[in-house]
Order: C-alpha cells, then structure tokens, then sequence
C-alpha cells in the first residue's frame, strides 16, 4: 500500500507534467497553442501555423531555374507553446524542418534546419526578427561556393494569415552581389 506521501508526490508530479504539455498539440489543437507566458516575439510566426500548399523554386547549378515543385509546409508550436516546429514534404521526396525558438534577451530567433537530403554532423543554424515591414528575416554565414564571403538570408514576406512567400538569397559581404536561390509561395490549407 502506497503511503500518503507517494500519493501526494505522484499526483504533484502529474500536474506539473500535464502543466507542462497543456498548450501541445493534440486533437482539439493540432498545431498545439502559443503559451502565454512564452516571450512576445514568439507569436512572431502565428499567422503561419497551420498547414499551406505551397510551390517551391530553386535554382540549378548553372543557374538556371527549376521547374517548380509542389510542397505542403506545416508550423506547429511545440515545447508546451514556446517554440515553433515546422515540416516540409516535397514532391521530389525531399523531406525537412526546422525548430525555431526565440531568445527574449536577445529579441532574436534561432532556427535549426534539418533535411533529408543531407545529414550533417551538426545542424546549420539561422538567427534573425521580425523587421519593420512585418516580415522574418533570418541570417547565416556561408561563403558562396567559389569561397567568396558572404551570408545566407531568409525571408518570410507577405504574412497574412492566408500564406505568407519565402525567399533564400545568398549576399556577399558587402552587399554588392544579389543571388536569388529559392523562392516558395504558400497558400493556407488548414488554419491552426
């Protein structure tokens, strides 16, 4: 027979879990739920939670572009609503995510980015805000492939809670050179 004590600890240790998944997805909300005492910043993604069609365009090597594929692309919070988690599925079999989390301290947002394409040792990681205009602009070192300096930037843009375009661009360093690689356009399937 349990003591008195081990039923209180057990029913202690209940509540505090089920506090900390209250706001997960589940069947009533799929896409999970933005914890209220998350950082303000965290609602920064909201309007796209949920799942979109979307058609993605990326460039080949030679610079020319692809024809464009079809794409579906969910957001959902995770981490009991403080941060977002999102998955792709390509019509090429690609599959990829990302985690996103936002540092109040900072006022910036950390992304990881994984994909079935290729597996690395450790995961390439964006930072970046929200800008002025209402759009998500996320930043990362990368030299272009002939080693000049410069960054990888991308950008979620026209953000409604109908879709919202993303763009990849590599910059170099000072700025000077433009190169699109990727775009997608993204219409809400399933609103959160």
């Amino acid at each position: 027979m349990k003591s008195i004590f081990t039923l209180l600890l057990l029913s202690i240790c209940t509540i505090t879990l089920a506090q900390q998944k209250q706001y997960e997805p589940t069947e009533n909300h799929p896409y999970g739920m933005l914890n209220p005492a998350a950082p303000a910043g965290t609602a920064d993604f909201d309007p796209l939670v949920g799942t979109c069609d979307c058609k993605s365009v990326s460039r080949n090597p030679d610079g020319t572009w692809q024809d464009s594929l079809n794409m579906e692309w969910q957001f959902k919070y995770i981490m009991n609503g403080t941060a977002v988690q999102d998955e792709v599925w390509r019509e090429n079999d690609l599959m990829a995510g990302s985690i996103r989390q936002y540092n109040a301290d900072s006022a910036l947002w950390y992304v990881s980015y994984y994909t079935s394409a290729v597996i690395p040792a450790s995961l390439p990681a964006w930072s970046g805000a929200k800008d002025e205009e209402g759009n998500i602009v996320l930043y990362k070192d990368q030299p272009a492939p002939n080693g000049a300096e410069g960054f990888s930037i991308l950008t979620f843009q026209n953000i409604t809670s109908d879709g919202f375009n993303w763009k990849g661009e590599w910059i170099s360093a000072d700025e000077s050179i433009v190169y699109p690689f990727w775009t997608i356009s993204c219409a809400k399937r399933e609103k959160k």
